[in-house]
This record gives structure tokens, C-alpha cells and sequence, in this order.
């Protein structure tokens, strides 16, 4: 198993060999060292790749991410996963700011906490918080699911559009055209699937509460004006 330690190899060296990796080819194990709350590691793999990360990462890790699957331990700073397209990550610590923004597909998972904007513009990713999410998280975001074992902070779903949120705890203040939304079968299955994903096998989905858009504000209104 290759292991690139940042105390001594440089980030670059590191990127570039995930980069290499053939698309087609038999997955791989890296393992990664020391990252020292280092920015942009492990960004932009196209390759069906296990990474191991031991440690703390800083801002952008995983972004762009397609078919590998990035394990973080430790903490990771703003933007993980950013613009994922397909894999898995991993953050078993928390992860700060915009954690999964505008990602396309993949499952991220944060085992902590997340802080403000958690999935901010998402595209089509699969987010599931163990912990709690702070303010704005899924601002105007747009497909996918967002699932939060603990609570959520002020203004969830804050002008969203078809995105899926699914929160266990409370939720301290809905955005703008964001509602409560009923709990059916299909939203069940749905739910029963993304716990698997993540690993959690003791919480049940009929405890999660879903909210979504009121669609009032797909097309501009003036009457809506102070809520745009």
C-alpha cells in the first residue's frame, strides 16, 4: 500500500499520483500521514481508489471526488467533498463551513458535527450528519438528500428547491419556502437506504421529521419580494 507522508513528500507529489491512477484499474489502498490541516488533499481523483487520511485536513478536501472513496481521520475544514461528483468521504471528526457544497452525486458522511451551510447548493449528493448542522445548511439546495441525526441551526433549506431533508432533532428555524413535509413510504425506504449507506444500523427512520420546498418562490412574485 503506498503511504505519503506530507511531513516530508510534497502535496503536489501526492495529488499527482492519485491522478495517475487508471481509471479501469484494480481499486487501490493509500494511505496518507501527517496532513497537518493541509489544504486540498486528495482533490480531483477520478479512480475507483481507497484513501486513508490520519489526520486533520484543512480547507477542500476530496473536492471534485469521482468513484473513490476518501476516509478523513480526524477533522476537515470548509468545503469537503466540494463539487463531488461520485465515491464516498468519510470525516469521522466534524467538518466546518459548507461541508458537500454544490456536489453533483456520492454519499458524504460526517460522523460529528457540521457547521454553517452544509450542503449549500447541492446537486444530487447524499449528505448524512451524525451530529448537528449549523445555520443556512442546505441553501438553495437544489437535488439530493440531506439527513441530520441531531439538530439543525437557523434557517434550513433556505430557499431550496427539490433536495430531500430529513432531521432526527429540532430545528431551530425553517428559510425561506422551506415546510414540514409528510413522512410517506417511499421517503422511508428512501431514509432506510441512507442510514445503511452510512454505516448506522440503530436509528430508525420513522424518527426523522422531512421538510422541503413550499415552491412559492420558483418564479418571481413581487408580492414574495421580502422573502427573496
Amino acid at each position: 500500500m503506498p503511504v505519503f507522508d506530507l511531513a516530508t513528500t510534497e502535496l503536489r507529489a501526492l495529488n499527482q499520483a492519485l491522478h495517475a491512477l487508471d481509471k479501469s484499474g484494480v481499486p487501490e489502498d493509500f494511505e496518507i500521514t501527517n496532513p497537518r490541516g493541509a489544504h486540498a488533499v486528495a482533490v480531483g481523483i477520478d479512480a475507483p481508489v481507497n484513501v486513508t487520511i490520519n489526520g486533520s485536513v484543512g480547507y477542500y478536501c476530496a473536492g471534485m471526488n469521482e468513484q473513490a472513496t476518501v476516509t478523513v481521520n480526524g477533522n476537515a475544514g470548509p468545503g469537503v467533498a466540494e463539487n463531488m461528483m461520485s465515491g464516498k468521504v468519510v470525516i469521522k471528526g466534524d467538518a466546518s463551513q459548507y461541508a458537500g457544497a454544490t456536489a453533483h452525486g456520492g454519499l458524504l458522511v460526517i460522523e460529528g458535527n457540521a457547521s454553517s451551510r452544509c450542503g449549500i447548493s447541492m446537486k444530487g449528493v447524499d449528505i448524512v450528519v451524525k451530529g448537528n448542522i449549523g445555520h443556512m445548511s442546505a441553501f438553495m439546495a437544489q437535488s439530493g438528500n440531506l439527513v441530520v441525526l441531531g439538530d439543525a441551526g437557523d434557517a434550513l433549506g433556505d430557499s431550496l428547491y427539490e433536495a430531500r431533508l430529513f432531521v432526527r432533532g429540532t430545528v431551530k428555524s425553517l428559510g425561506a419556502d422551506c415546510e414540514k413535509k409528510e413522512m410517506r413510504t417511499e421517503h422511508i425506504d428512501l431514509l432506510t437506504k441512507l442510514l445503511a449507506d452510512a454505516g448506522i444500523a440503530d436509528v430508525k427512520p420513522e424518527e426523522f421529521t422531512r421538510y422541503g420546498s413550499a415552491r412559492t418562490l420558483y418564479n418571481f412574485n413581487v408580492d414574495n419580494f421580502d422573502a427573496y
